[in-house]
C-alpha cells in the first residue's frame, strides 16, 4: 500500500485482539488515510485463548493467533504505538495525549481498551508466588513454576480458572481450587452442566473446594499457603487467581462519554461522544436481540473489531452477531452461543450422563442460548453443525416445544423460522 494520506485519521487505542482486527478492517475496506493503534502491551495483537491452554502447556506457540504477523502493520501504514498509554482523550478537541505527553489529532477514535485482571485485596495478595493471567508476560510467569509434582491453588473456577487448573493438572502439578459456587461454570452454564465439569476436573485429580471464600495468602518472603474462610489452609508453592475482569476506561475530557460497566454504546458500536467508538471488552454493546451486555470473549472482540472500524468508515448495519465461544479442558470441548443469564428451562438433547449433549436455555419459551459438549461441529466453522443449528435458532428468536428439542431424530434447522 501506499504511503497513507496525512491528517487525524483514525485512532485506535487499543493494541489487542479488537484493536488488531479493526485496522485490518479499515484497510481491507479501502480506508486510505492514518491509522494509529495505540497499545499498552509490547508485542503485536494477537489472540489471548492459548495462554490458559497450548501455549500454557508449551504445546503451540502464538503465531496462529496473530491478527497478521508484524510486517502487516508497517507494509499497509499502521502506525504501532506499542508500549504506550492514554493519559486522556479530548472528545471537544479531538485529541489523544499519551502518558509520554505526545498529542495525537483524531477525525474518529475507537476505544478498544479491553479489560484487566481484577486483584485480590486479601491479606498476602501481594507476596510472590500468586499469579494472574491475562499477558503473555503473566503467562510465561505461570509456566515458569508448573512443574510436576508442585501444587498449586487456582482460585476462581469460571473459564479462565478452569482452563488453567485443566492445564497445570496435565502437566503433572498437585491443583486444589477454590471457588464460592457450587459447580464451575455455574453461573455461566447452570447446575447440569457445572456438574459434568465437576466431575471432569475430579476426575483428573483436582480438588474442588467448592462454596468456599480465601480469607488469606500467607508465606514469609513468598507464597506458602492459602486460608479459607471457613478456617482450612492449603498449602502451596504458588496459585493463580481468576477472578475476572473489569473494564479498562480510559480518561475523558470535554464532551462527557456516557459510562456504565464499561462504554455505553449503541448498535452500531458509537458512543455518546461525537465521533467516539467502543468494541470489545471494555464496549457494553446494544445489541438488537440480547439487549444491553458487555461480552468478554474472543470471538467478540475479533467480530465487533470490525464492525466497529465498519461503523466509522459509515456503514449503517447494526452489529447483531449471535454472541459465541468456546472453552477445552482436558479432552473435552465446549461450545456456547447466544447469551442468558437466567432461564426458566433447561432442555438436553444428548445425555447429561455420558456428558455428551446439547443443553437450550429458554426464556419464556424462547431458544436464548445454548451449549455444546463433546458433540463436536464449530458453530463459526460447520454451518451444518448443532450449535450451528442452535445459533440460527436463537437469532429467529425460536420457540420449539421441548420436546422437538429434546428429540435427536428432529432436525435442529427444521425449527427456526427459515426451515
Amino acid at each position: 500500500m501506499s504511503q497513507a494520506a496525512g491528517g487525524p485519521g483514525i485512532v485506535i487505542v487499543g493494541g489487542a485482539m479488537t484493536g488488531g482486527n479493526a485496522a485490518v478492517t479499515l484497510r481491507e475496506e479501502g480506508y486510505r488515510d492514518r491509522v494509529t493503534l495505540i497499545g499498552r502491551e509490547t508485542g503485536i495483537p494477537f489472540g489471548r485463548p492459548p495462554l490458559s491452554k497450548t501455549y500454557l502447556r508449551s504445546e503451540e506457540d502464538l503465531t496462529d493467533w496473530y491478527v497478521r504477523p508484524a510486517s502487516w502493520y508497517a507494509e499497509h501504514d499502521v502506525d504501532r504505538l506499542a508500549g504506550s498509554t492514554v493519559a486522556v482523550i479530548d472528545t471537544a478537541a479531538h485529541t489523544v495525549r499519551l502518558s509520554s505527553g505526545q498529542e495525537l489529532p483524531y477525525q474518529k477514535i475507537l476505544i478498544a481498551t479491553g479489560g484487566q485482571n481484577r486483584r485480590l485485596g486479601l491479606p498476602g495478595a501481594g507476596l510472590p508466588g500468586l499469579h494472574y493471567l491475562r499477558t503473555v508476560g503473566e503467562c510465561e510467569a505461570i509456566k515458569a513454576e508448573a512443574v510436576a509434582g508442585r501444587r498449586a491453588v487456582v482460585v476462581g473456577m469460571s473459564f479462565i480458572g478452569s482452563e488453567v487448573a485443566a492445564s497445570l493438572a496435565q502437566l503433572g502439578v498437585q491443583v486444589t481450587t477454590i471457588f464460592p459456587g457450587r459447580f464451575p461454570l455455574e453461573r455461566v452454564l447452570g447446575e447440569d452442566l457445572g456438574a459434568i465439569f465437576a466431575a471432569i476436573h475430579r476426575g483428573n485429580g483436582v480438588e474442588l473446594l467448592a462454596g468456599e471464600q480465601v480469607a488469606a495468602f500467607e508465606g514469609t518472603e513468598r507464597l506458602e499457603a492459602v486460608t479459607t474462610a471457613s478456617g482450612a489452609r492449603i498449602p502451596c508453592d504458588f496459585a493463580v487467581a481468576g477472578v475476572g475482569i473489569e473494564p479498562v476506561i480510559p480518561a475523558f475530557a470535554g464532551q462527557p462519554v456516557a459510562q456504565d460497566n464499561g462504554v455505553l454504546v449503541d448498535e452500531l458500536c458509537r458512543a455518546s461522544a461525537a465521533d467516539v467508538y467502543a468494541a470489545g471488552d471494555v464496549a457494553n454493546h446494544l445489541h438488537p436481540l440480547f439487549g444491553r451486555v458487555r461480552v468478554e470473549h474472543y470471538n467478540n472482540a475479533e467480530k465487533q473489531g470490525a464492525a466497529a472500524a465498519r461503523s466509522i468508515l459509515g456503514s449503517a448495519a447494526p452489529y447483531d452477531y449471535i454472541y459465541s465461544f468456546w472453552s477445552d479442558q482436558y479432552d473435552h470441548k465446549l461450545e456456547y452461543v447466544g447469551h442468558v443469564t437466567k432461564w426458566d428451562e433447561f432442555v438436553v438433547r444428548g445425555s447429561l450422563q455420558e456428558g455428551r449433549l446439547v443443553g437450550f436455555y429458554l426464556v419464556n419459551g424462547v431458544v436464548r442460548a445454548a451449549a455444546g459438549l463433546d458433540r463436536g461441529g464449530d458453530p463459526e466453522l460447520d454451518r451444518g453443525s448443532e450449535m450451528a443449528a442452535a445459533a440460527r435458532l436463537v437469532a429467529d428468536q425460536a420457540q420449539p416445544s421441548p420436546g422437538q428439542l429434546a428429540d435427536e431424530q428432529v432436525d435442529l434447522w427444521s425449527l427456526g423460522k427459515e426451515a
